[in-house]
């Protein structure tokens, strides 16, 4: 054992100091190939030896496969071997050969090799390959480690000649498939795995599988020599792999184990370790982090690896699989070919640069057409230089891009299309510098430049027949719109200022306002497009943050907006702006508040102003209706309503009203609380109502039942009536799991009989749980705000708090302001991602004294923080 643990020693301390030495090349990665050799030699020499001193029979074969077989071993990664042995001979359990077997395979773990092994007859191998593309492409990089020489050759004859080139290219292009649907295909995703996501070394890695398999070569040198890569190609090839290669290692080297994902936790320390610093010599914040600065770089190279891989595939696929579709001409400068265009000729782009964009008009614009060709992307890949200055100036080029935007199909497939091989970002210049730019505002899930695209997507479809049931009033909107390349162009620029610091919408209104110029667009249209930019997020903010049943406040945004038409545009492109941000992002309520705030505005723009008395009257009539319709006997509404004020009737709307007074119109000062549940109209949750006697801590009481079992509030309206009583409605949404339609009866009956209970026990109010936080809110904390102002009318006050989203949050705010005695009146809870942006309207005496307001903002800044 003494001889293992020197041996152990050794490896450790050797593969210390080639990460050492790794960590001290700073960004360059011109060493990285030889140290992946080094480290596959290291752990070569010490399986030699432990071979040695098993004492194995000398027809058996140690072979190396995976990664390990192809002489890359990562720091962390399993040293993958094969026992070989011929045919005939298995390790029966109890045998010698099983022994030393065993034997051999501890003492390699007893000396520090993360070993996965397996031991297989020749035959064995051959039947598990023939039935696993998997097993089937680990030997295929196989190579012998020490052992019988004679049988690895034999092994690899046998092999070879099974193998069926054409059989393992689709299979392998299924695999690949699979693998990019899993990491949602892009390789933009905001922790990437370096190793398996699309643009990443698997991508690699398989072209040299099925160039392998076929005998085109084994290597990016013999893969030129057999013409499927051009001598440029392989440089740019090798540039990026190198650069991934290095990148997993440090990963693997900061994380201490296997790690290939580019968590969060992980992006600094490996960014750090390339040179890159958040903070200049100085101590001043510097324009991008160093996070930022490493994913940028990783996700260029990324998209470049998805390029020339999908080239590279494409010309193998075509070698084994010879087209019979013959080539049929679309113009004397393109081919549709089984329905990918291709080029005339190899220069087109850089013989006639207006051939560029024609390319994505004719995608767009001919029935068939599916995809590009290899040829046609090699053509844009090697013409990237010819897209400069002069060629965005170029007015025919101008043209042709307004005209693929105005195009009735087409235009997301298109606009990916050019993301994909650079072209967007080449003739959109402000483009081009948000892409692969990352976000860490914990709202988006994508970066700006796929954001940009998504948003564009989602204006598409309120435009498409087919996708009217998914938001029907926007569908219906979209309808009634002339010009939807209005919509198509603000999407394009809404964020398009990112990252420059300052105002990303001003930024984005300026740059807008240069495009239309220059594209010929007139000056109605292109001060619509500039106005949408600039106000982007203008409708959100209202709709999440202001109390909607002020005439003041839709009086105001109504003034801000200007015009039907404004609105309408608005409208479509702040909902498809906020289902472009994250998948939890959006829901039903938020929703309704934005077409709550579209309909009350659109009203005010045709005329009506807004008159309380009137809307109050309207409401009460339909809630009258409502109750009717539910037999409730006559009159039986007037007991419950005389203890209402206006500032009630003007936040809920008539199904609320009704339901409340069916609800509790037997109950109007009575001693019990009565806690009312159903299924939110809005769609999403339950609509939870509470009438129980005031005291200062009952909204407190509720919002730290809710965070006990786990619902979110999503809105609050607090009401205190003439008598008392206060009559709370609140919108929550409970985990995904529970959230099935099958449950809301269980959810209902749940939350009425437990939240009575809670509210009649009364006692002081517990301690709030301290819950785990998310690893992206460690990595990217959102710096607490807390203001408190005064309203307009200086009766209640705002306040508005932003901070990092955790479990029980509002509880935590709620009970402050119970204990300073403070009544909530109305709480908009708006949670972006993994950041919350809160507002409450709150009324009580110590808002009077200076002192007591800075206390109790200094409190809310210290549990905000803690």
């Amino acid at each position: 054992m003494t001889e293992l643990h020197a041996l152990r020693d050794a490896y450790r301390s050797d593969k210390a100091a080639l990460l050492a030495a790794m960590q001290s090349t700073g960004a360059s990665t011109r060493s990285i190939r030889v140290l992946l050799r080094k480290l596959s030699s290291l752990a070569g020499n010490l399986l030699q030896t432990l071979w040695q001193r098993a004492q194995l029979p000398n027809d058996m074969a140690l072979v190396a496969v995976g990664g390990f077989g192809r002489d890359q071993l990562f720091p962390y990664s399993d040293v993958d071997v094969l026992l070989l042995l011929p045919d005939g001979t298995a390790p029966e359990a109890g045998s010698a050969l099983r022994t030393k077997l065993e034997g051999f395979i501890g003492s390699c773990w007893d000396t520090g090799l993360e070993i996965g092994s397996s031991v297989r007859t020749v035959a064995e191998c051959l039947a598990e390959s023939a039935g696993d593309v998997t097993v089937q492409t680990s030997l295929l990089e196989s190579r012998l480690v020490c052992g019988n020489a004679a049988l690895f050759a034999e092994f690899q004859r046998q092999y070879r000649a099974q193998m069926n080139p054409q059989a393992f290219l689709v299979a392998k292009t299924l695999e690949m498939r699979q693998r990019h649907t899993k990491y949602e295909n892009t390789p933009y995703s905001l922790e990437p795995n370096c190793k398996e996501s699309p643009g990443g070394l698997r991508d690699l890695q398989m072209i040299l599988w099925v160039s392998q398999a076929a005998g085109l070569g084994s290597n990016w040198k013999e893969l030129a020599a057999s013409g499927m890569a051009t001598a440029f190609e392989v440089r740019q090839i090798e540039r990026n792999e190198a650069l991934l290669c290095l990148i997993r290692a440090r990963l693997h080297a900061a994380a201490g184990r296997h790690e290939d994902r580019l968590v969060f936790d992980l992006q600094t320390a490996v960014a750090e370790s390339f040179g890159y610093r958040s903070q200049a010599p100085d101590g001043s914040r510097l324009p991008m982090r160093a996070s930022e600065s490493l994913m940028r770089r990783y996700y260029w190279a990324a998209k470049a690896v998805s390029q020339l891989s999908q080239i590279l595939l494409l010309n193998i696929e075509e070698r084994l699989n010879p087209s019979t579709h013959e080539p049929r001409p679309i113009n004397e400068r393109f081919f549709e070919k089984a329905g990918l265009i291709e080029v005339a000729s190899d220069d087109l782009y850089t013989r006639d640069p207006h051939a560029i964009l024609e390319t994505f008009l004719l995608y767009q614009t001919t029935v068939g057409l599916k995809d590009l060709s290899a040829r046609t992307l090699r053509a844009l890949y090697n013409a990237r230089g010819v897209m400069d200055s002069a060629f965005r100036r170029d007015p025919v080029n101008r043209d042709a891009f307004m005209r693929i935007l105005q195009q009735p199909s087409g235009i997301t497939h298109a606009m990916r299309l050019m993301n994909q091989t650079s072209v967007l970002g080449r003739y959109l210049w402000p483009f081009r510098r948000i892409v692969g730019q990352m976000q860490h505002d914990l709202f988006h899930v994508y970066t700006v430049d796929q954001h940009i695209l998504m948003v564009l997507r989602n204006v598409r479809r309120f435009f498409m027949a087919e996708h009217a049931h998914e938001y029907p009033f926007c569908s219906q909107l979209a309808g009634g719109w002339d010009k939807p390349w209005i919509l198509y162009v603000a999407a394009l620029f809404h964020d398009i200022g990112k990252g420059r610091g300052g105002d990303h919408s001003q930024i984005g209104a300026e740059e807008v306002r240069r495009f239309c110029r220059q594209h010929g667009v007139d000056r109605e249209d292109g001060r619509l497009i500039e106005f949408l930019v600039r106000e982007h997020l203008t409708m959100s903010t209202v709709a999440q943050k202001q109390d909607l049943s002020d005439p003041d406040v839709i009086g105001a945004f109504a003034h801000r907006v200007g015009n039907e038409r404004n609105l309408t545009a608005m409208y479509l492109l702040t909902v498809a702006d906020i289902r472009g941000t994250s998948p939890k992002v959006w829901n039903a309520w938020k929703g309704k508040l934005l077409e709550d705030l579209y309909r009350a505005t659109l009203r005010t723009l045709g005329g009506r102003a807004p008159d309380a008395a009137a809307e109050i009257e309207a409401r009460k009539r339909e809630a009258l209706v409502l109750l009717a319709l539910n037999a409730l006997p006559f009159e039986a509404h007037k007991a419950l309503w005389a203890t209402l004020d206006v500032s009630y009737f003007m936040r809920h709307d008539a199904a609320d009203i009704a339901w409340h007074t069916r609800h509790l119109s037997r109950y109007v000062g009575a001693a019990k609380p009565v806690v009312r549940a159903r299924q939110s109209l809005a769609g999403d949750g339950l609509q939870v109502m509470v009438y129980a006697a005031d005291q200062a801590d009952l909204f407190a009481r509720i919002c730290g039942y809710f965070d006990r079992v786990g619902f979110s509030i999503l809105d609050a309206r607090v009401h205190t009536a003439n008598n008392g009583y206060a009559l709370d409605t609140f919108q929550v949404v409970a985990s995904s799991a529970s959230e099935q339609p099958g449950h809301y009866r269980e959810l209902t009956h749940m939350v009425e009989s437990d939240l009575m209970r809670v509210i009649e026990e009364g006692g002081p109010l517990p301690e709030p749980t301290r819950k785990r936080v998310s690893r992206r809110v460690k990595s990217f904390p959102v710096a607490p705000r807390v203001t408190l102002r005064p309203d307009e009318k200086a009766q209640r006050w705002l306040l508005a708090i932003s901070a990092s989203d955790r479990a029980g949050l509002l509880y935590l705010v709620a009970r402050i302001l119970a204990q300073h005695h403070l009544s909530v009146q109305l709480a908009k809870v708006s949670t972006l991602g993994e950041r919350v942006e809160d507002t409450f309207l709150i009324q009580g005496p110590e808002l009077q004294n200076n002192a007591r307001q800075i206390q109790i903002e200094t409190e809310l800044l210290q549990e905000l923080s803690s």
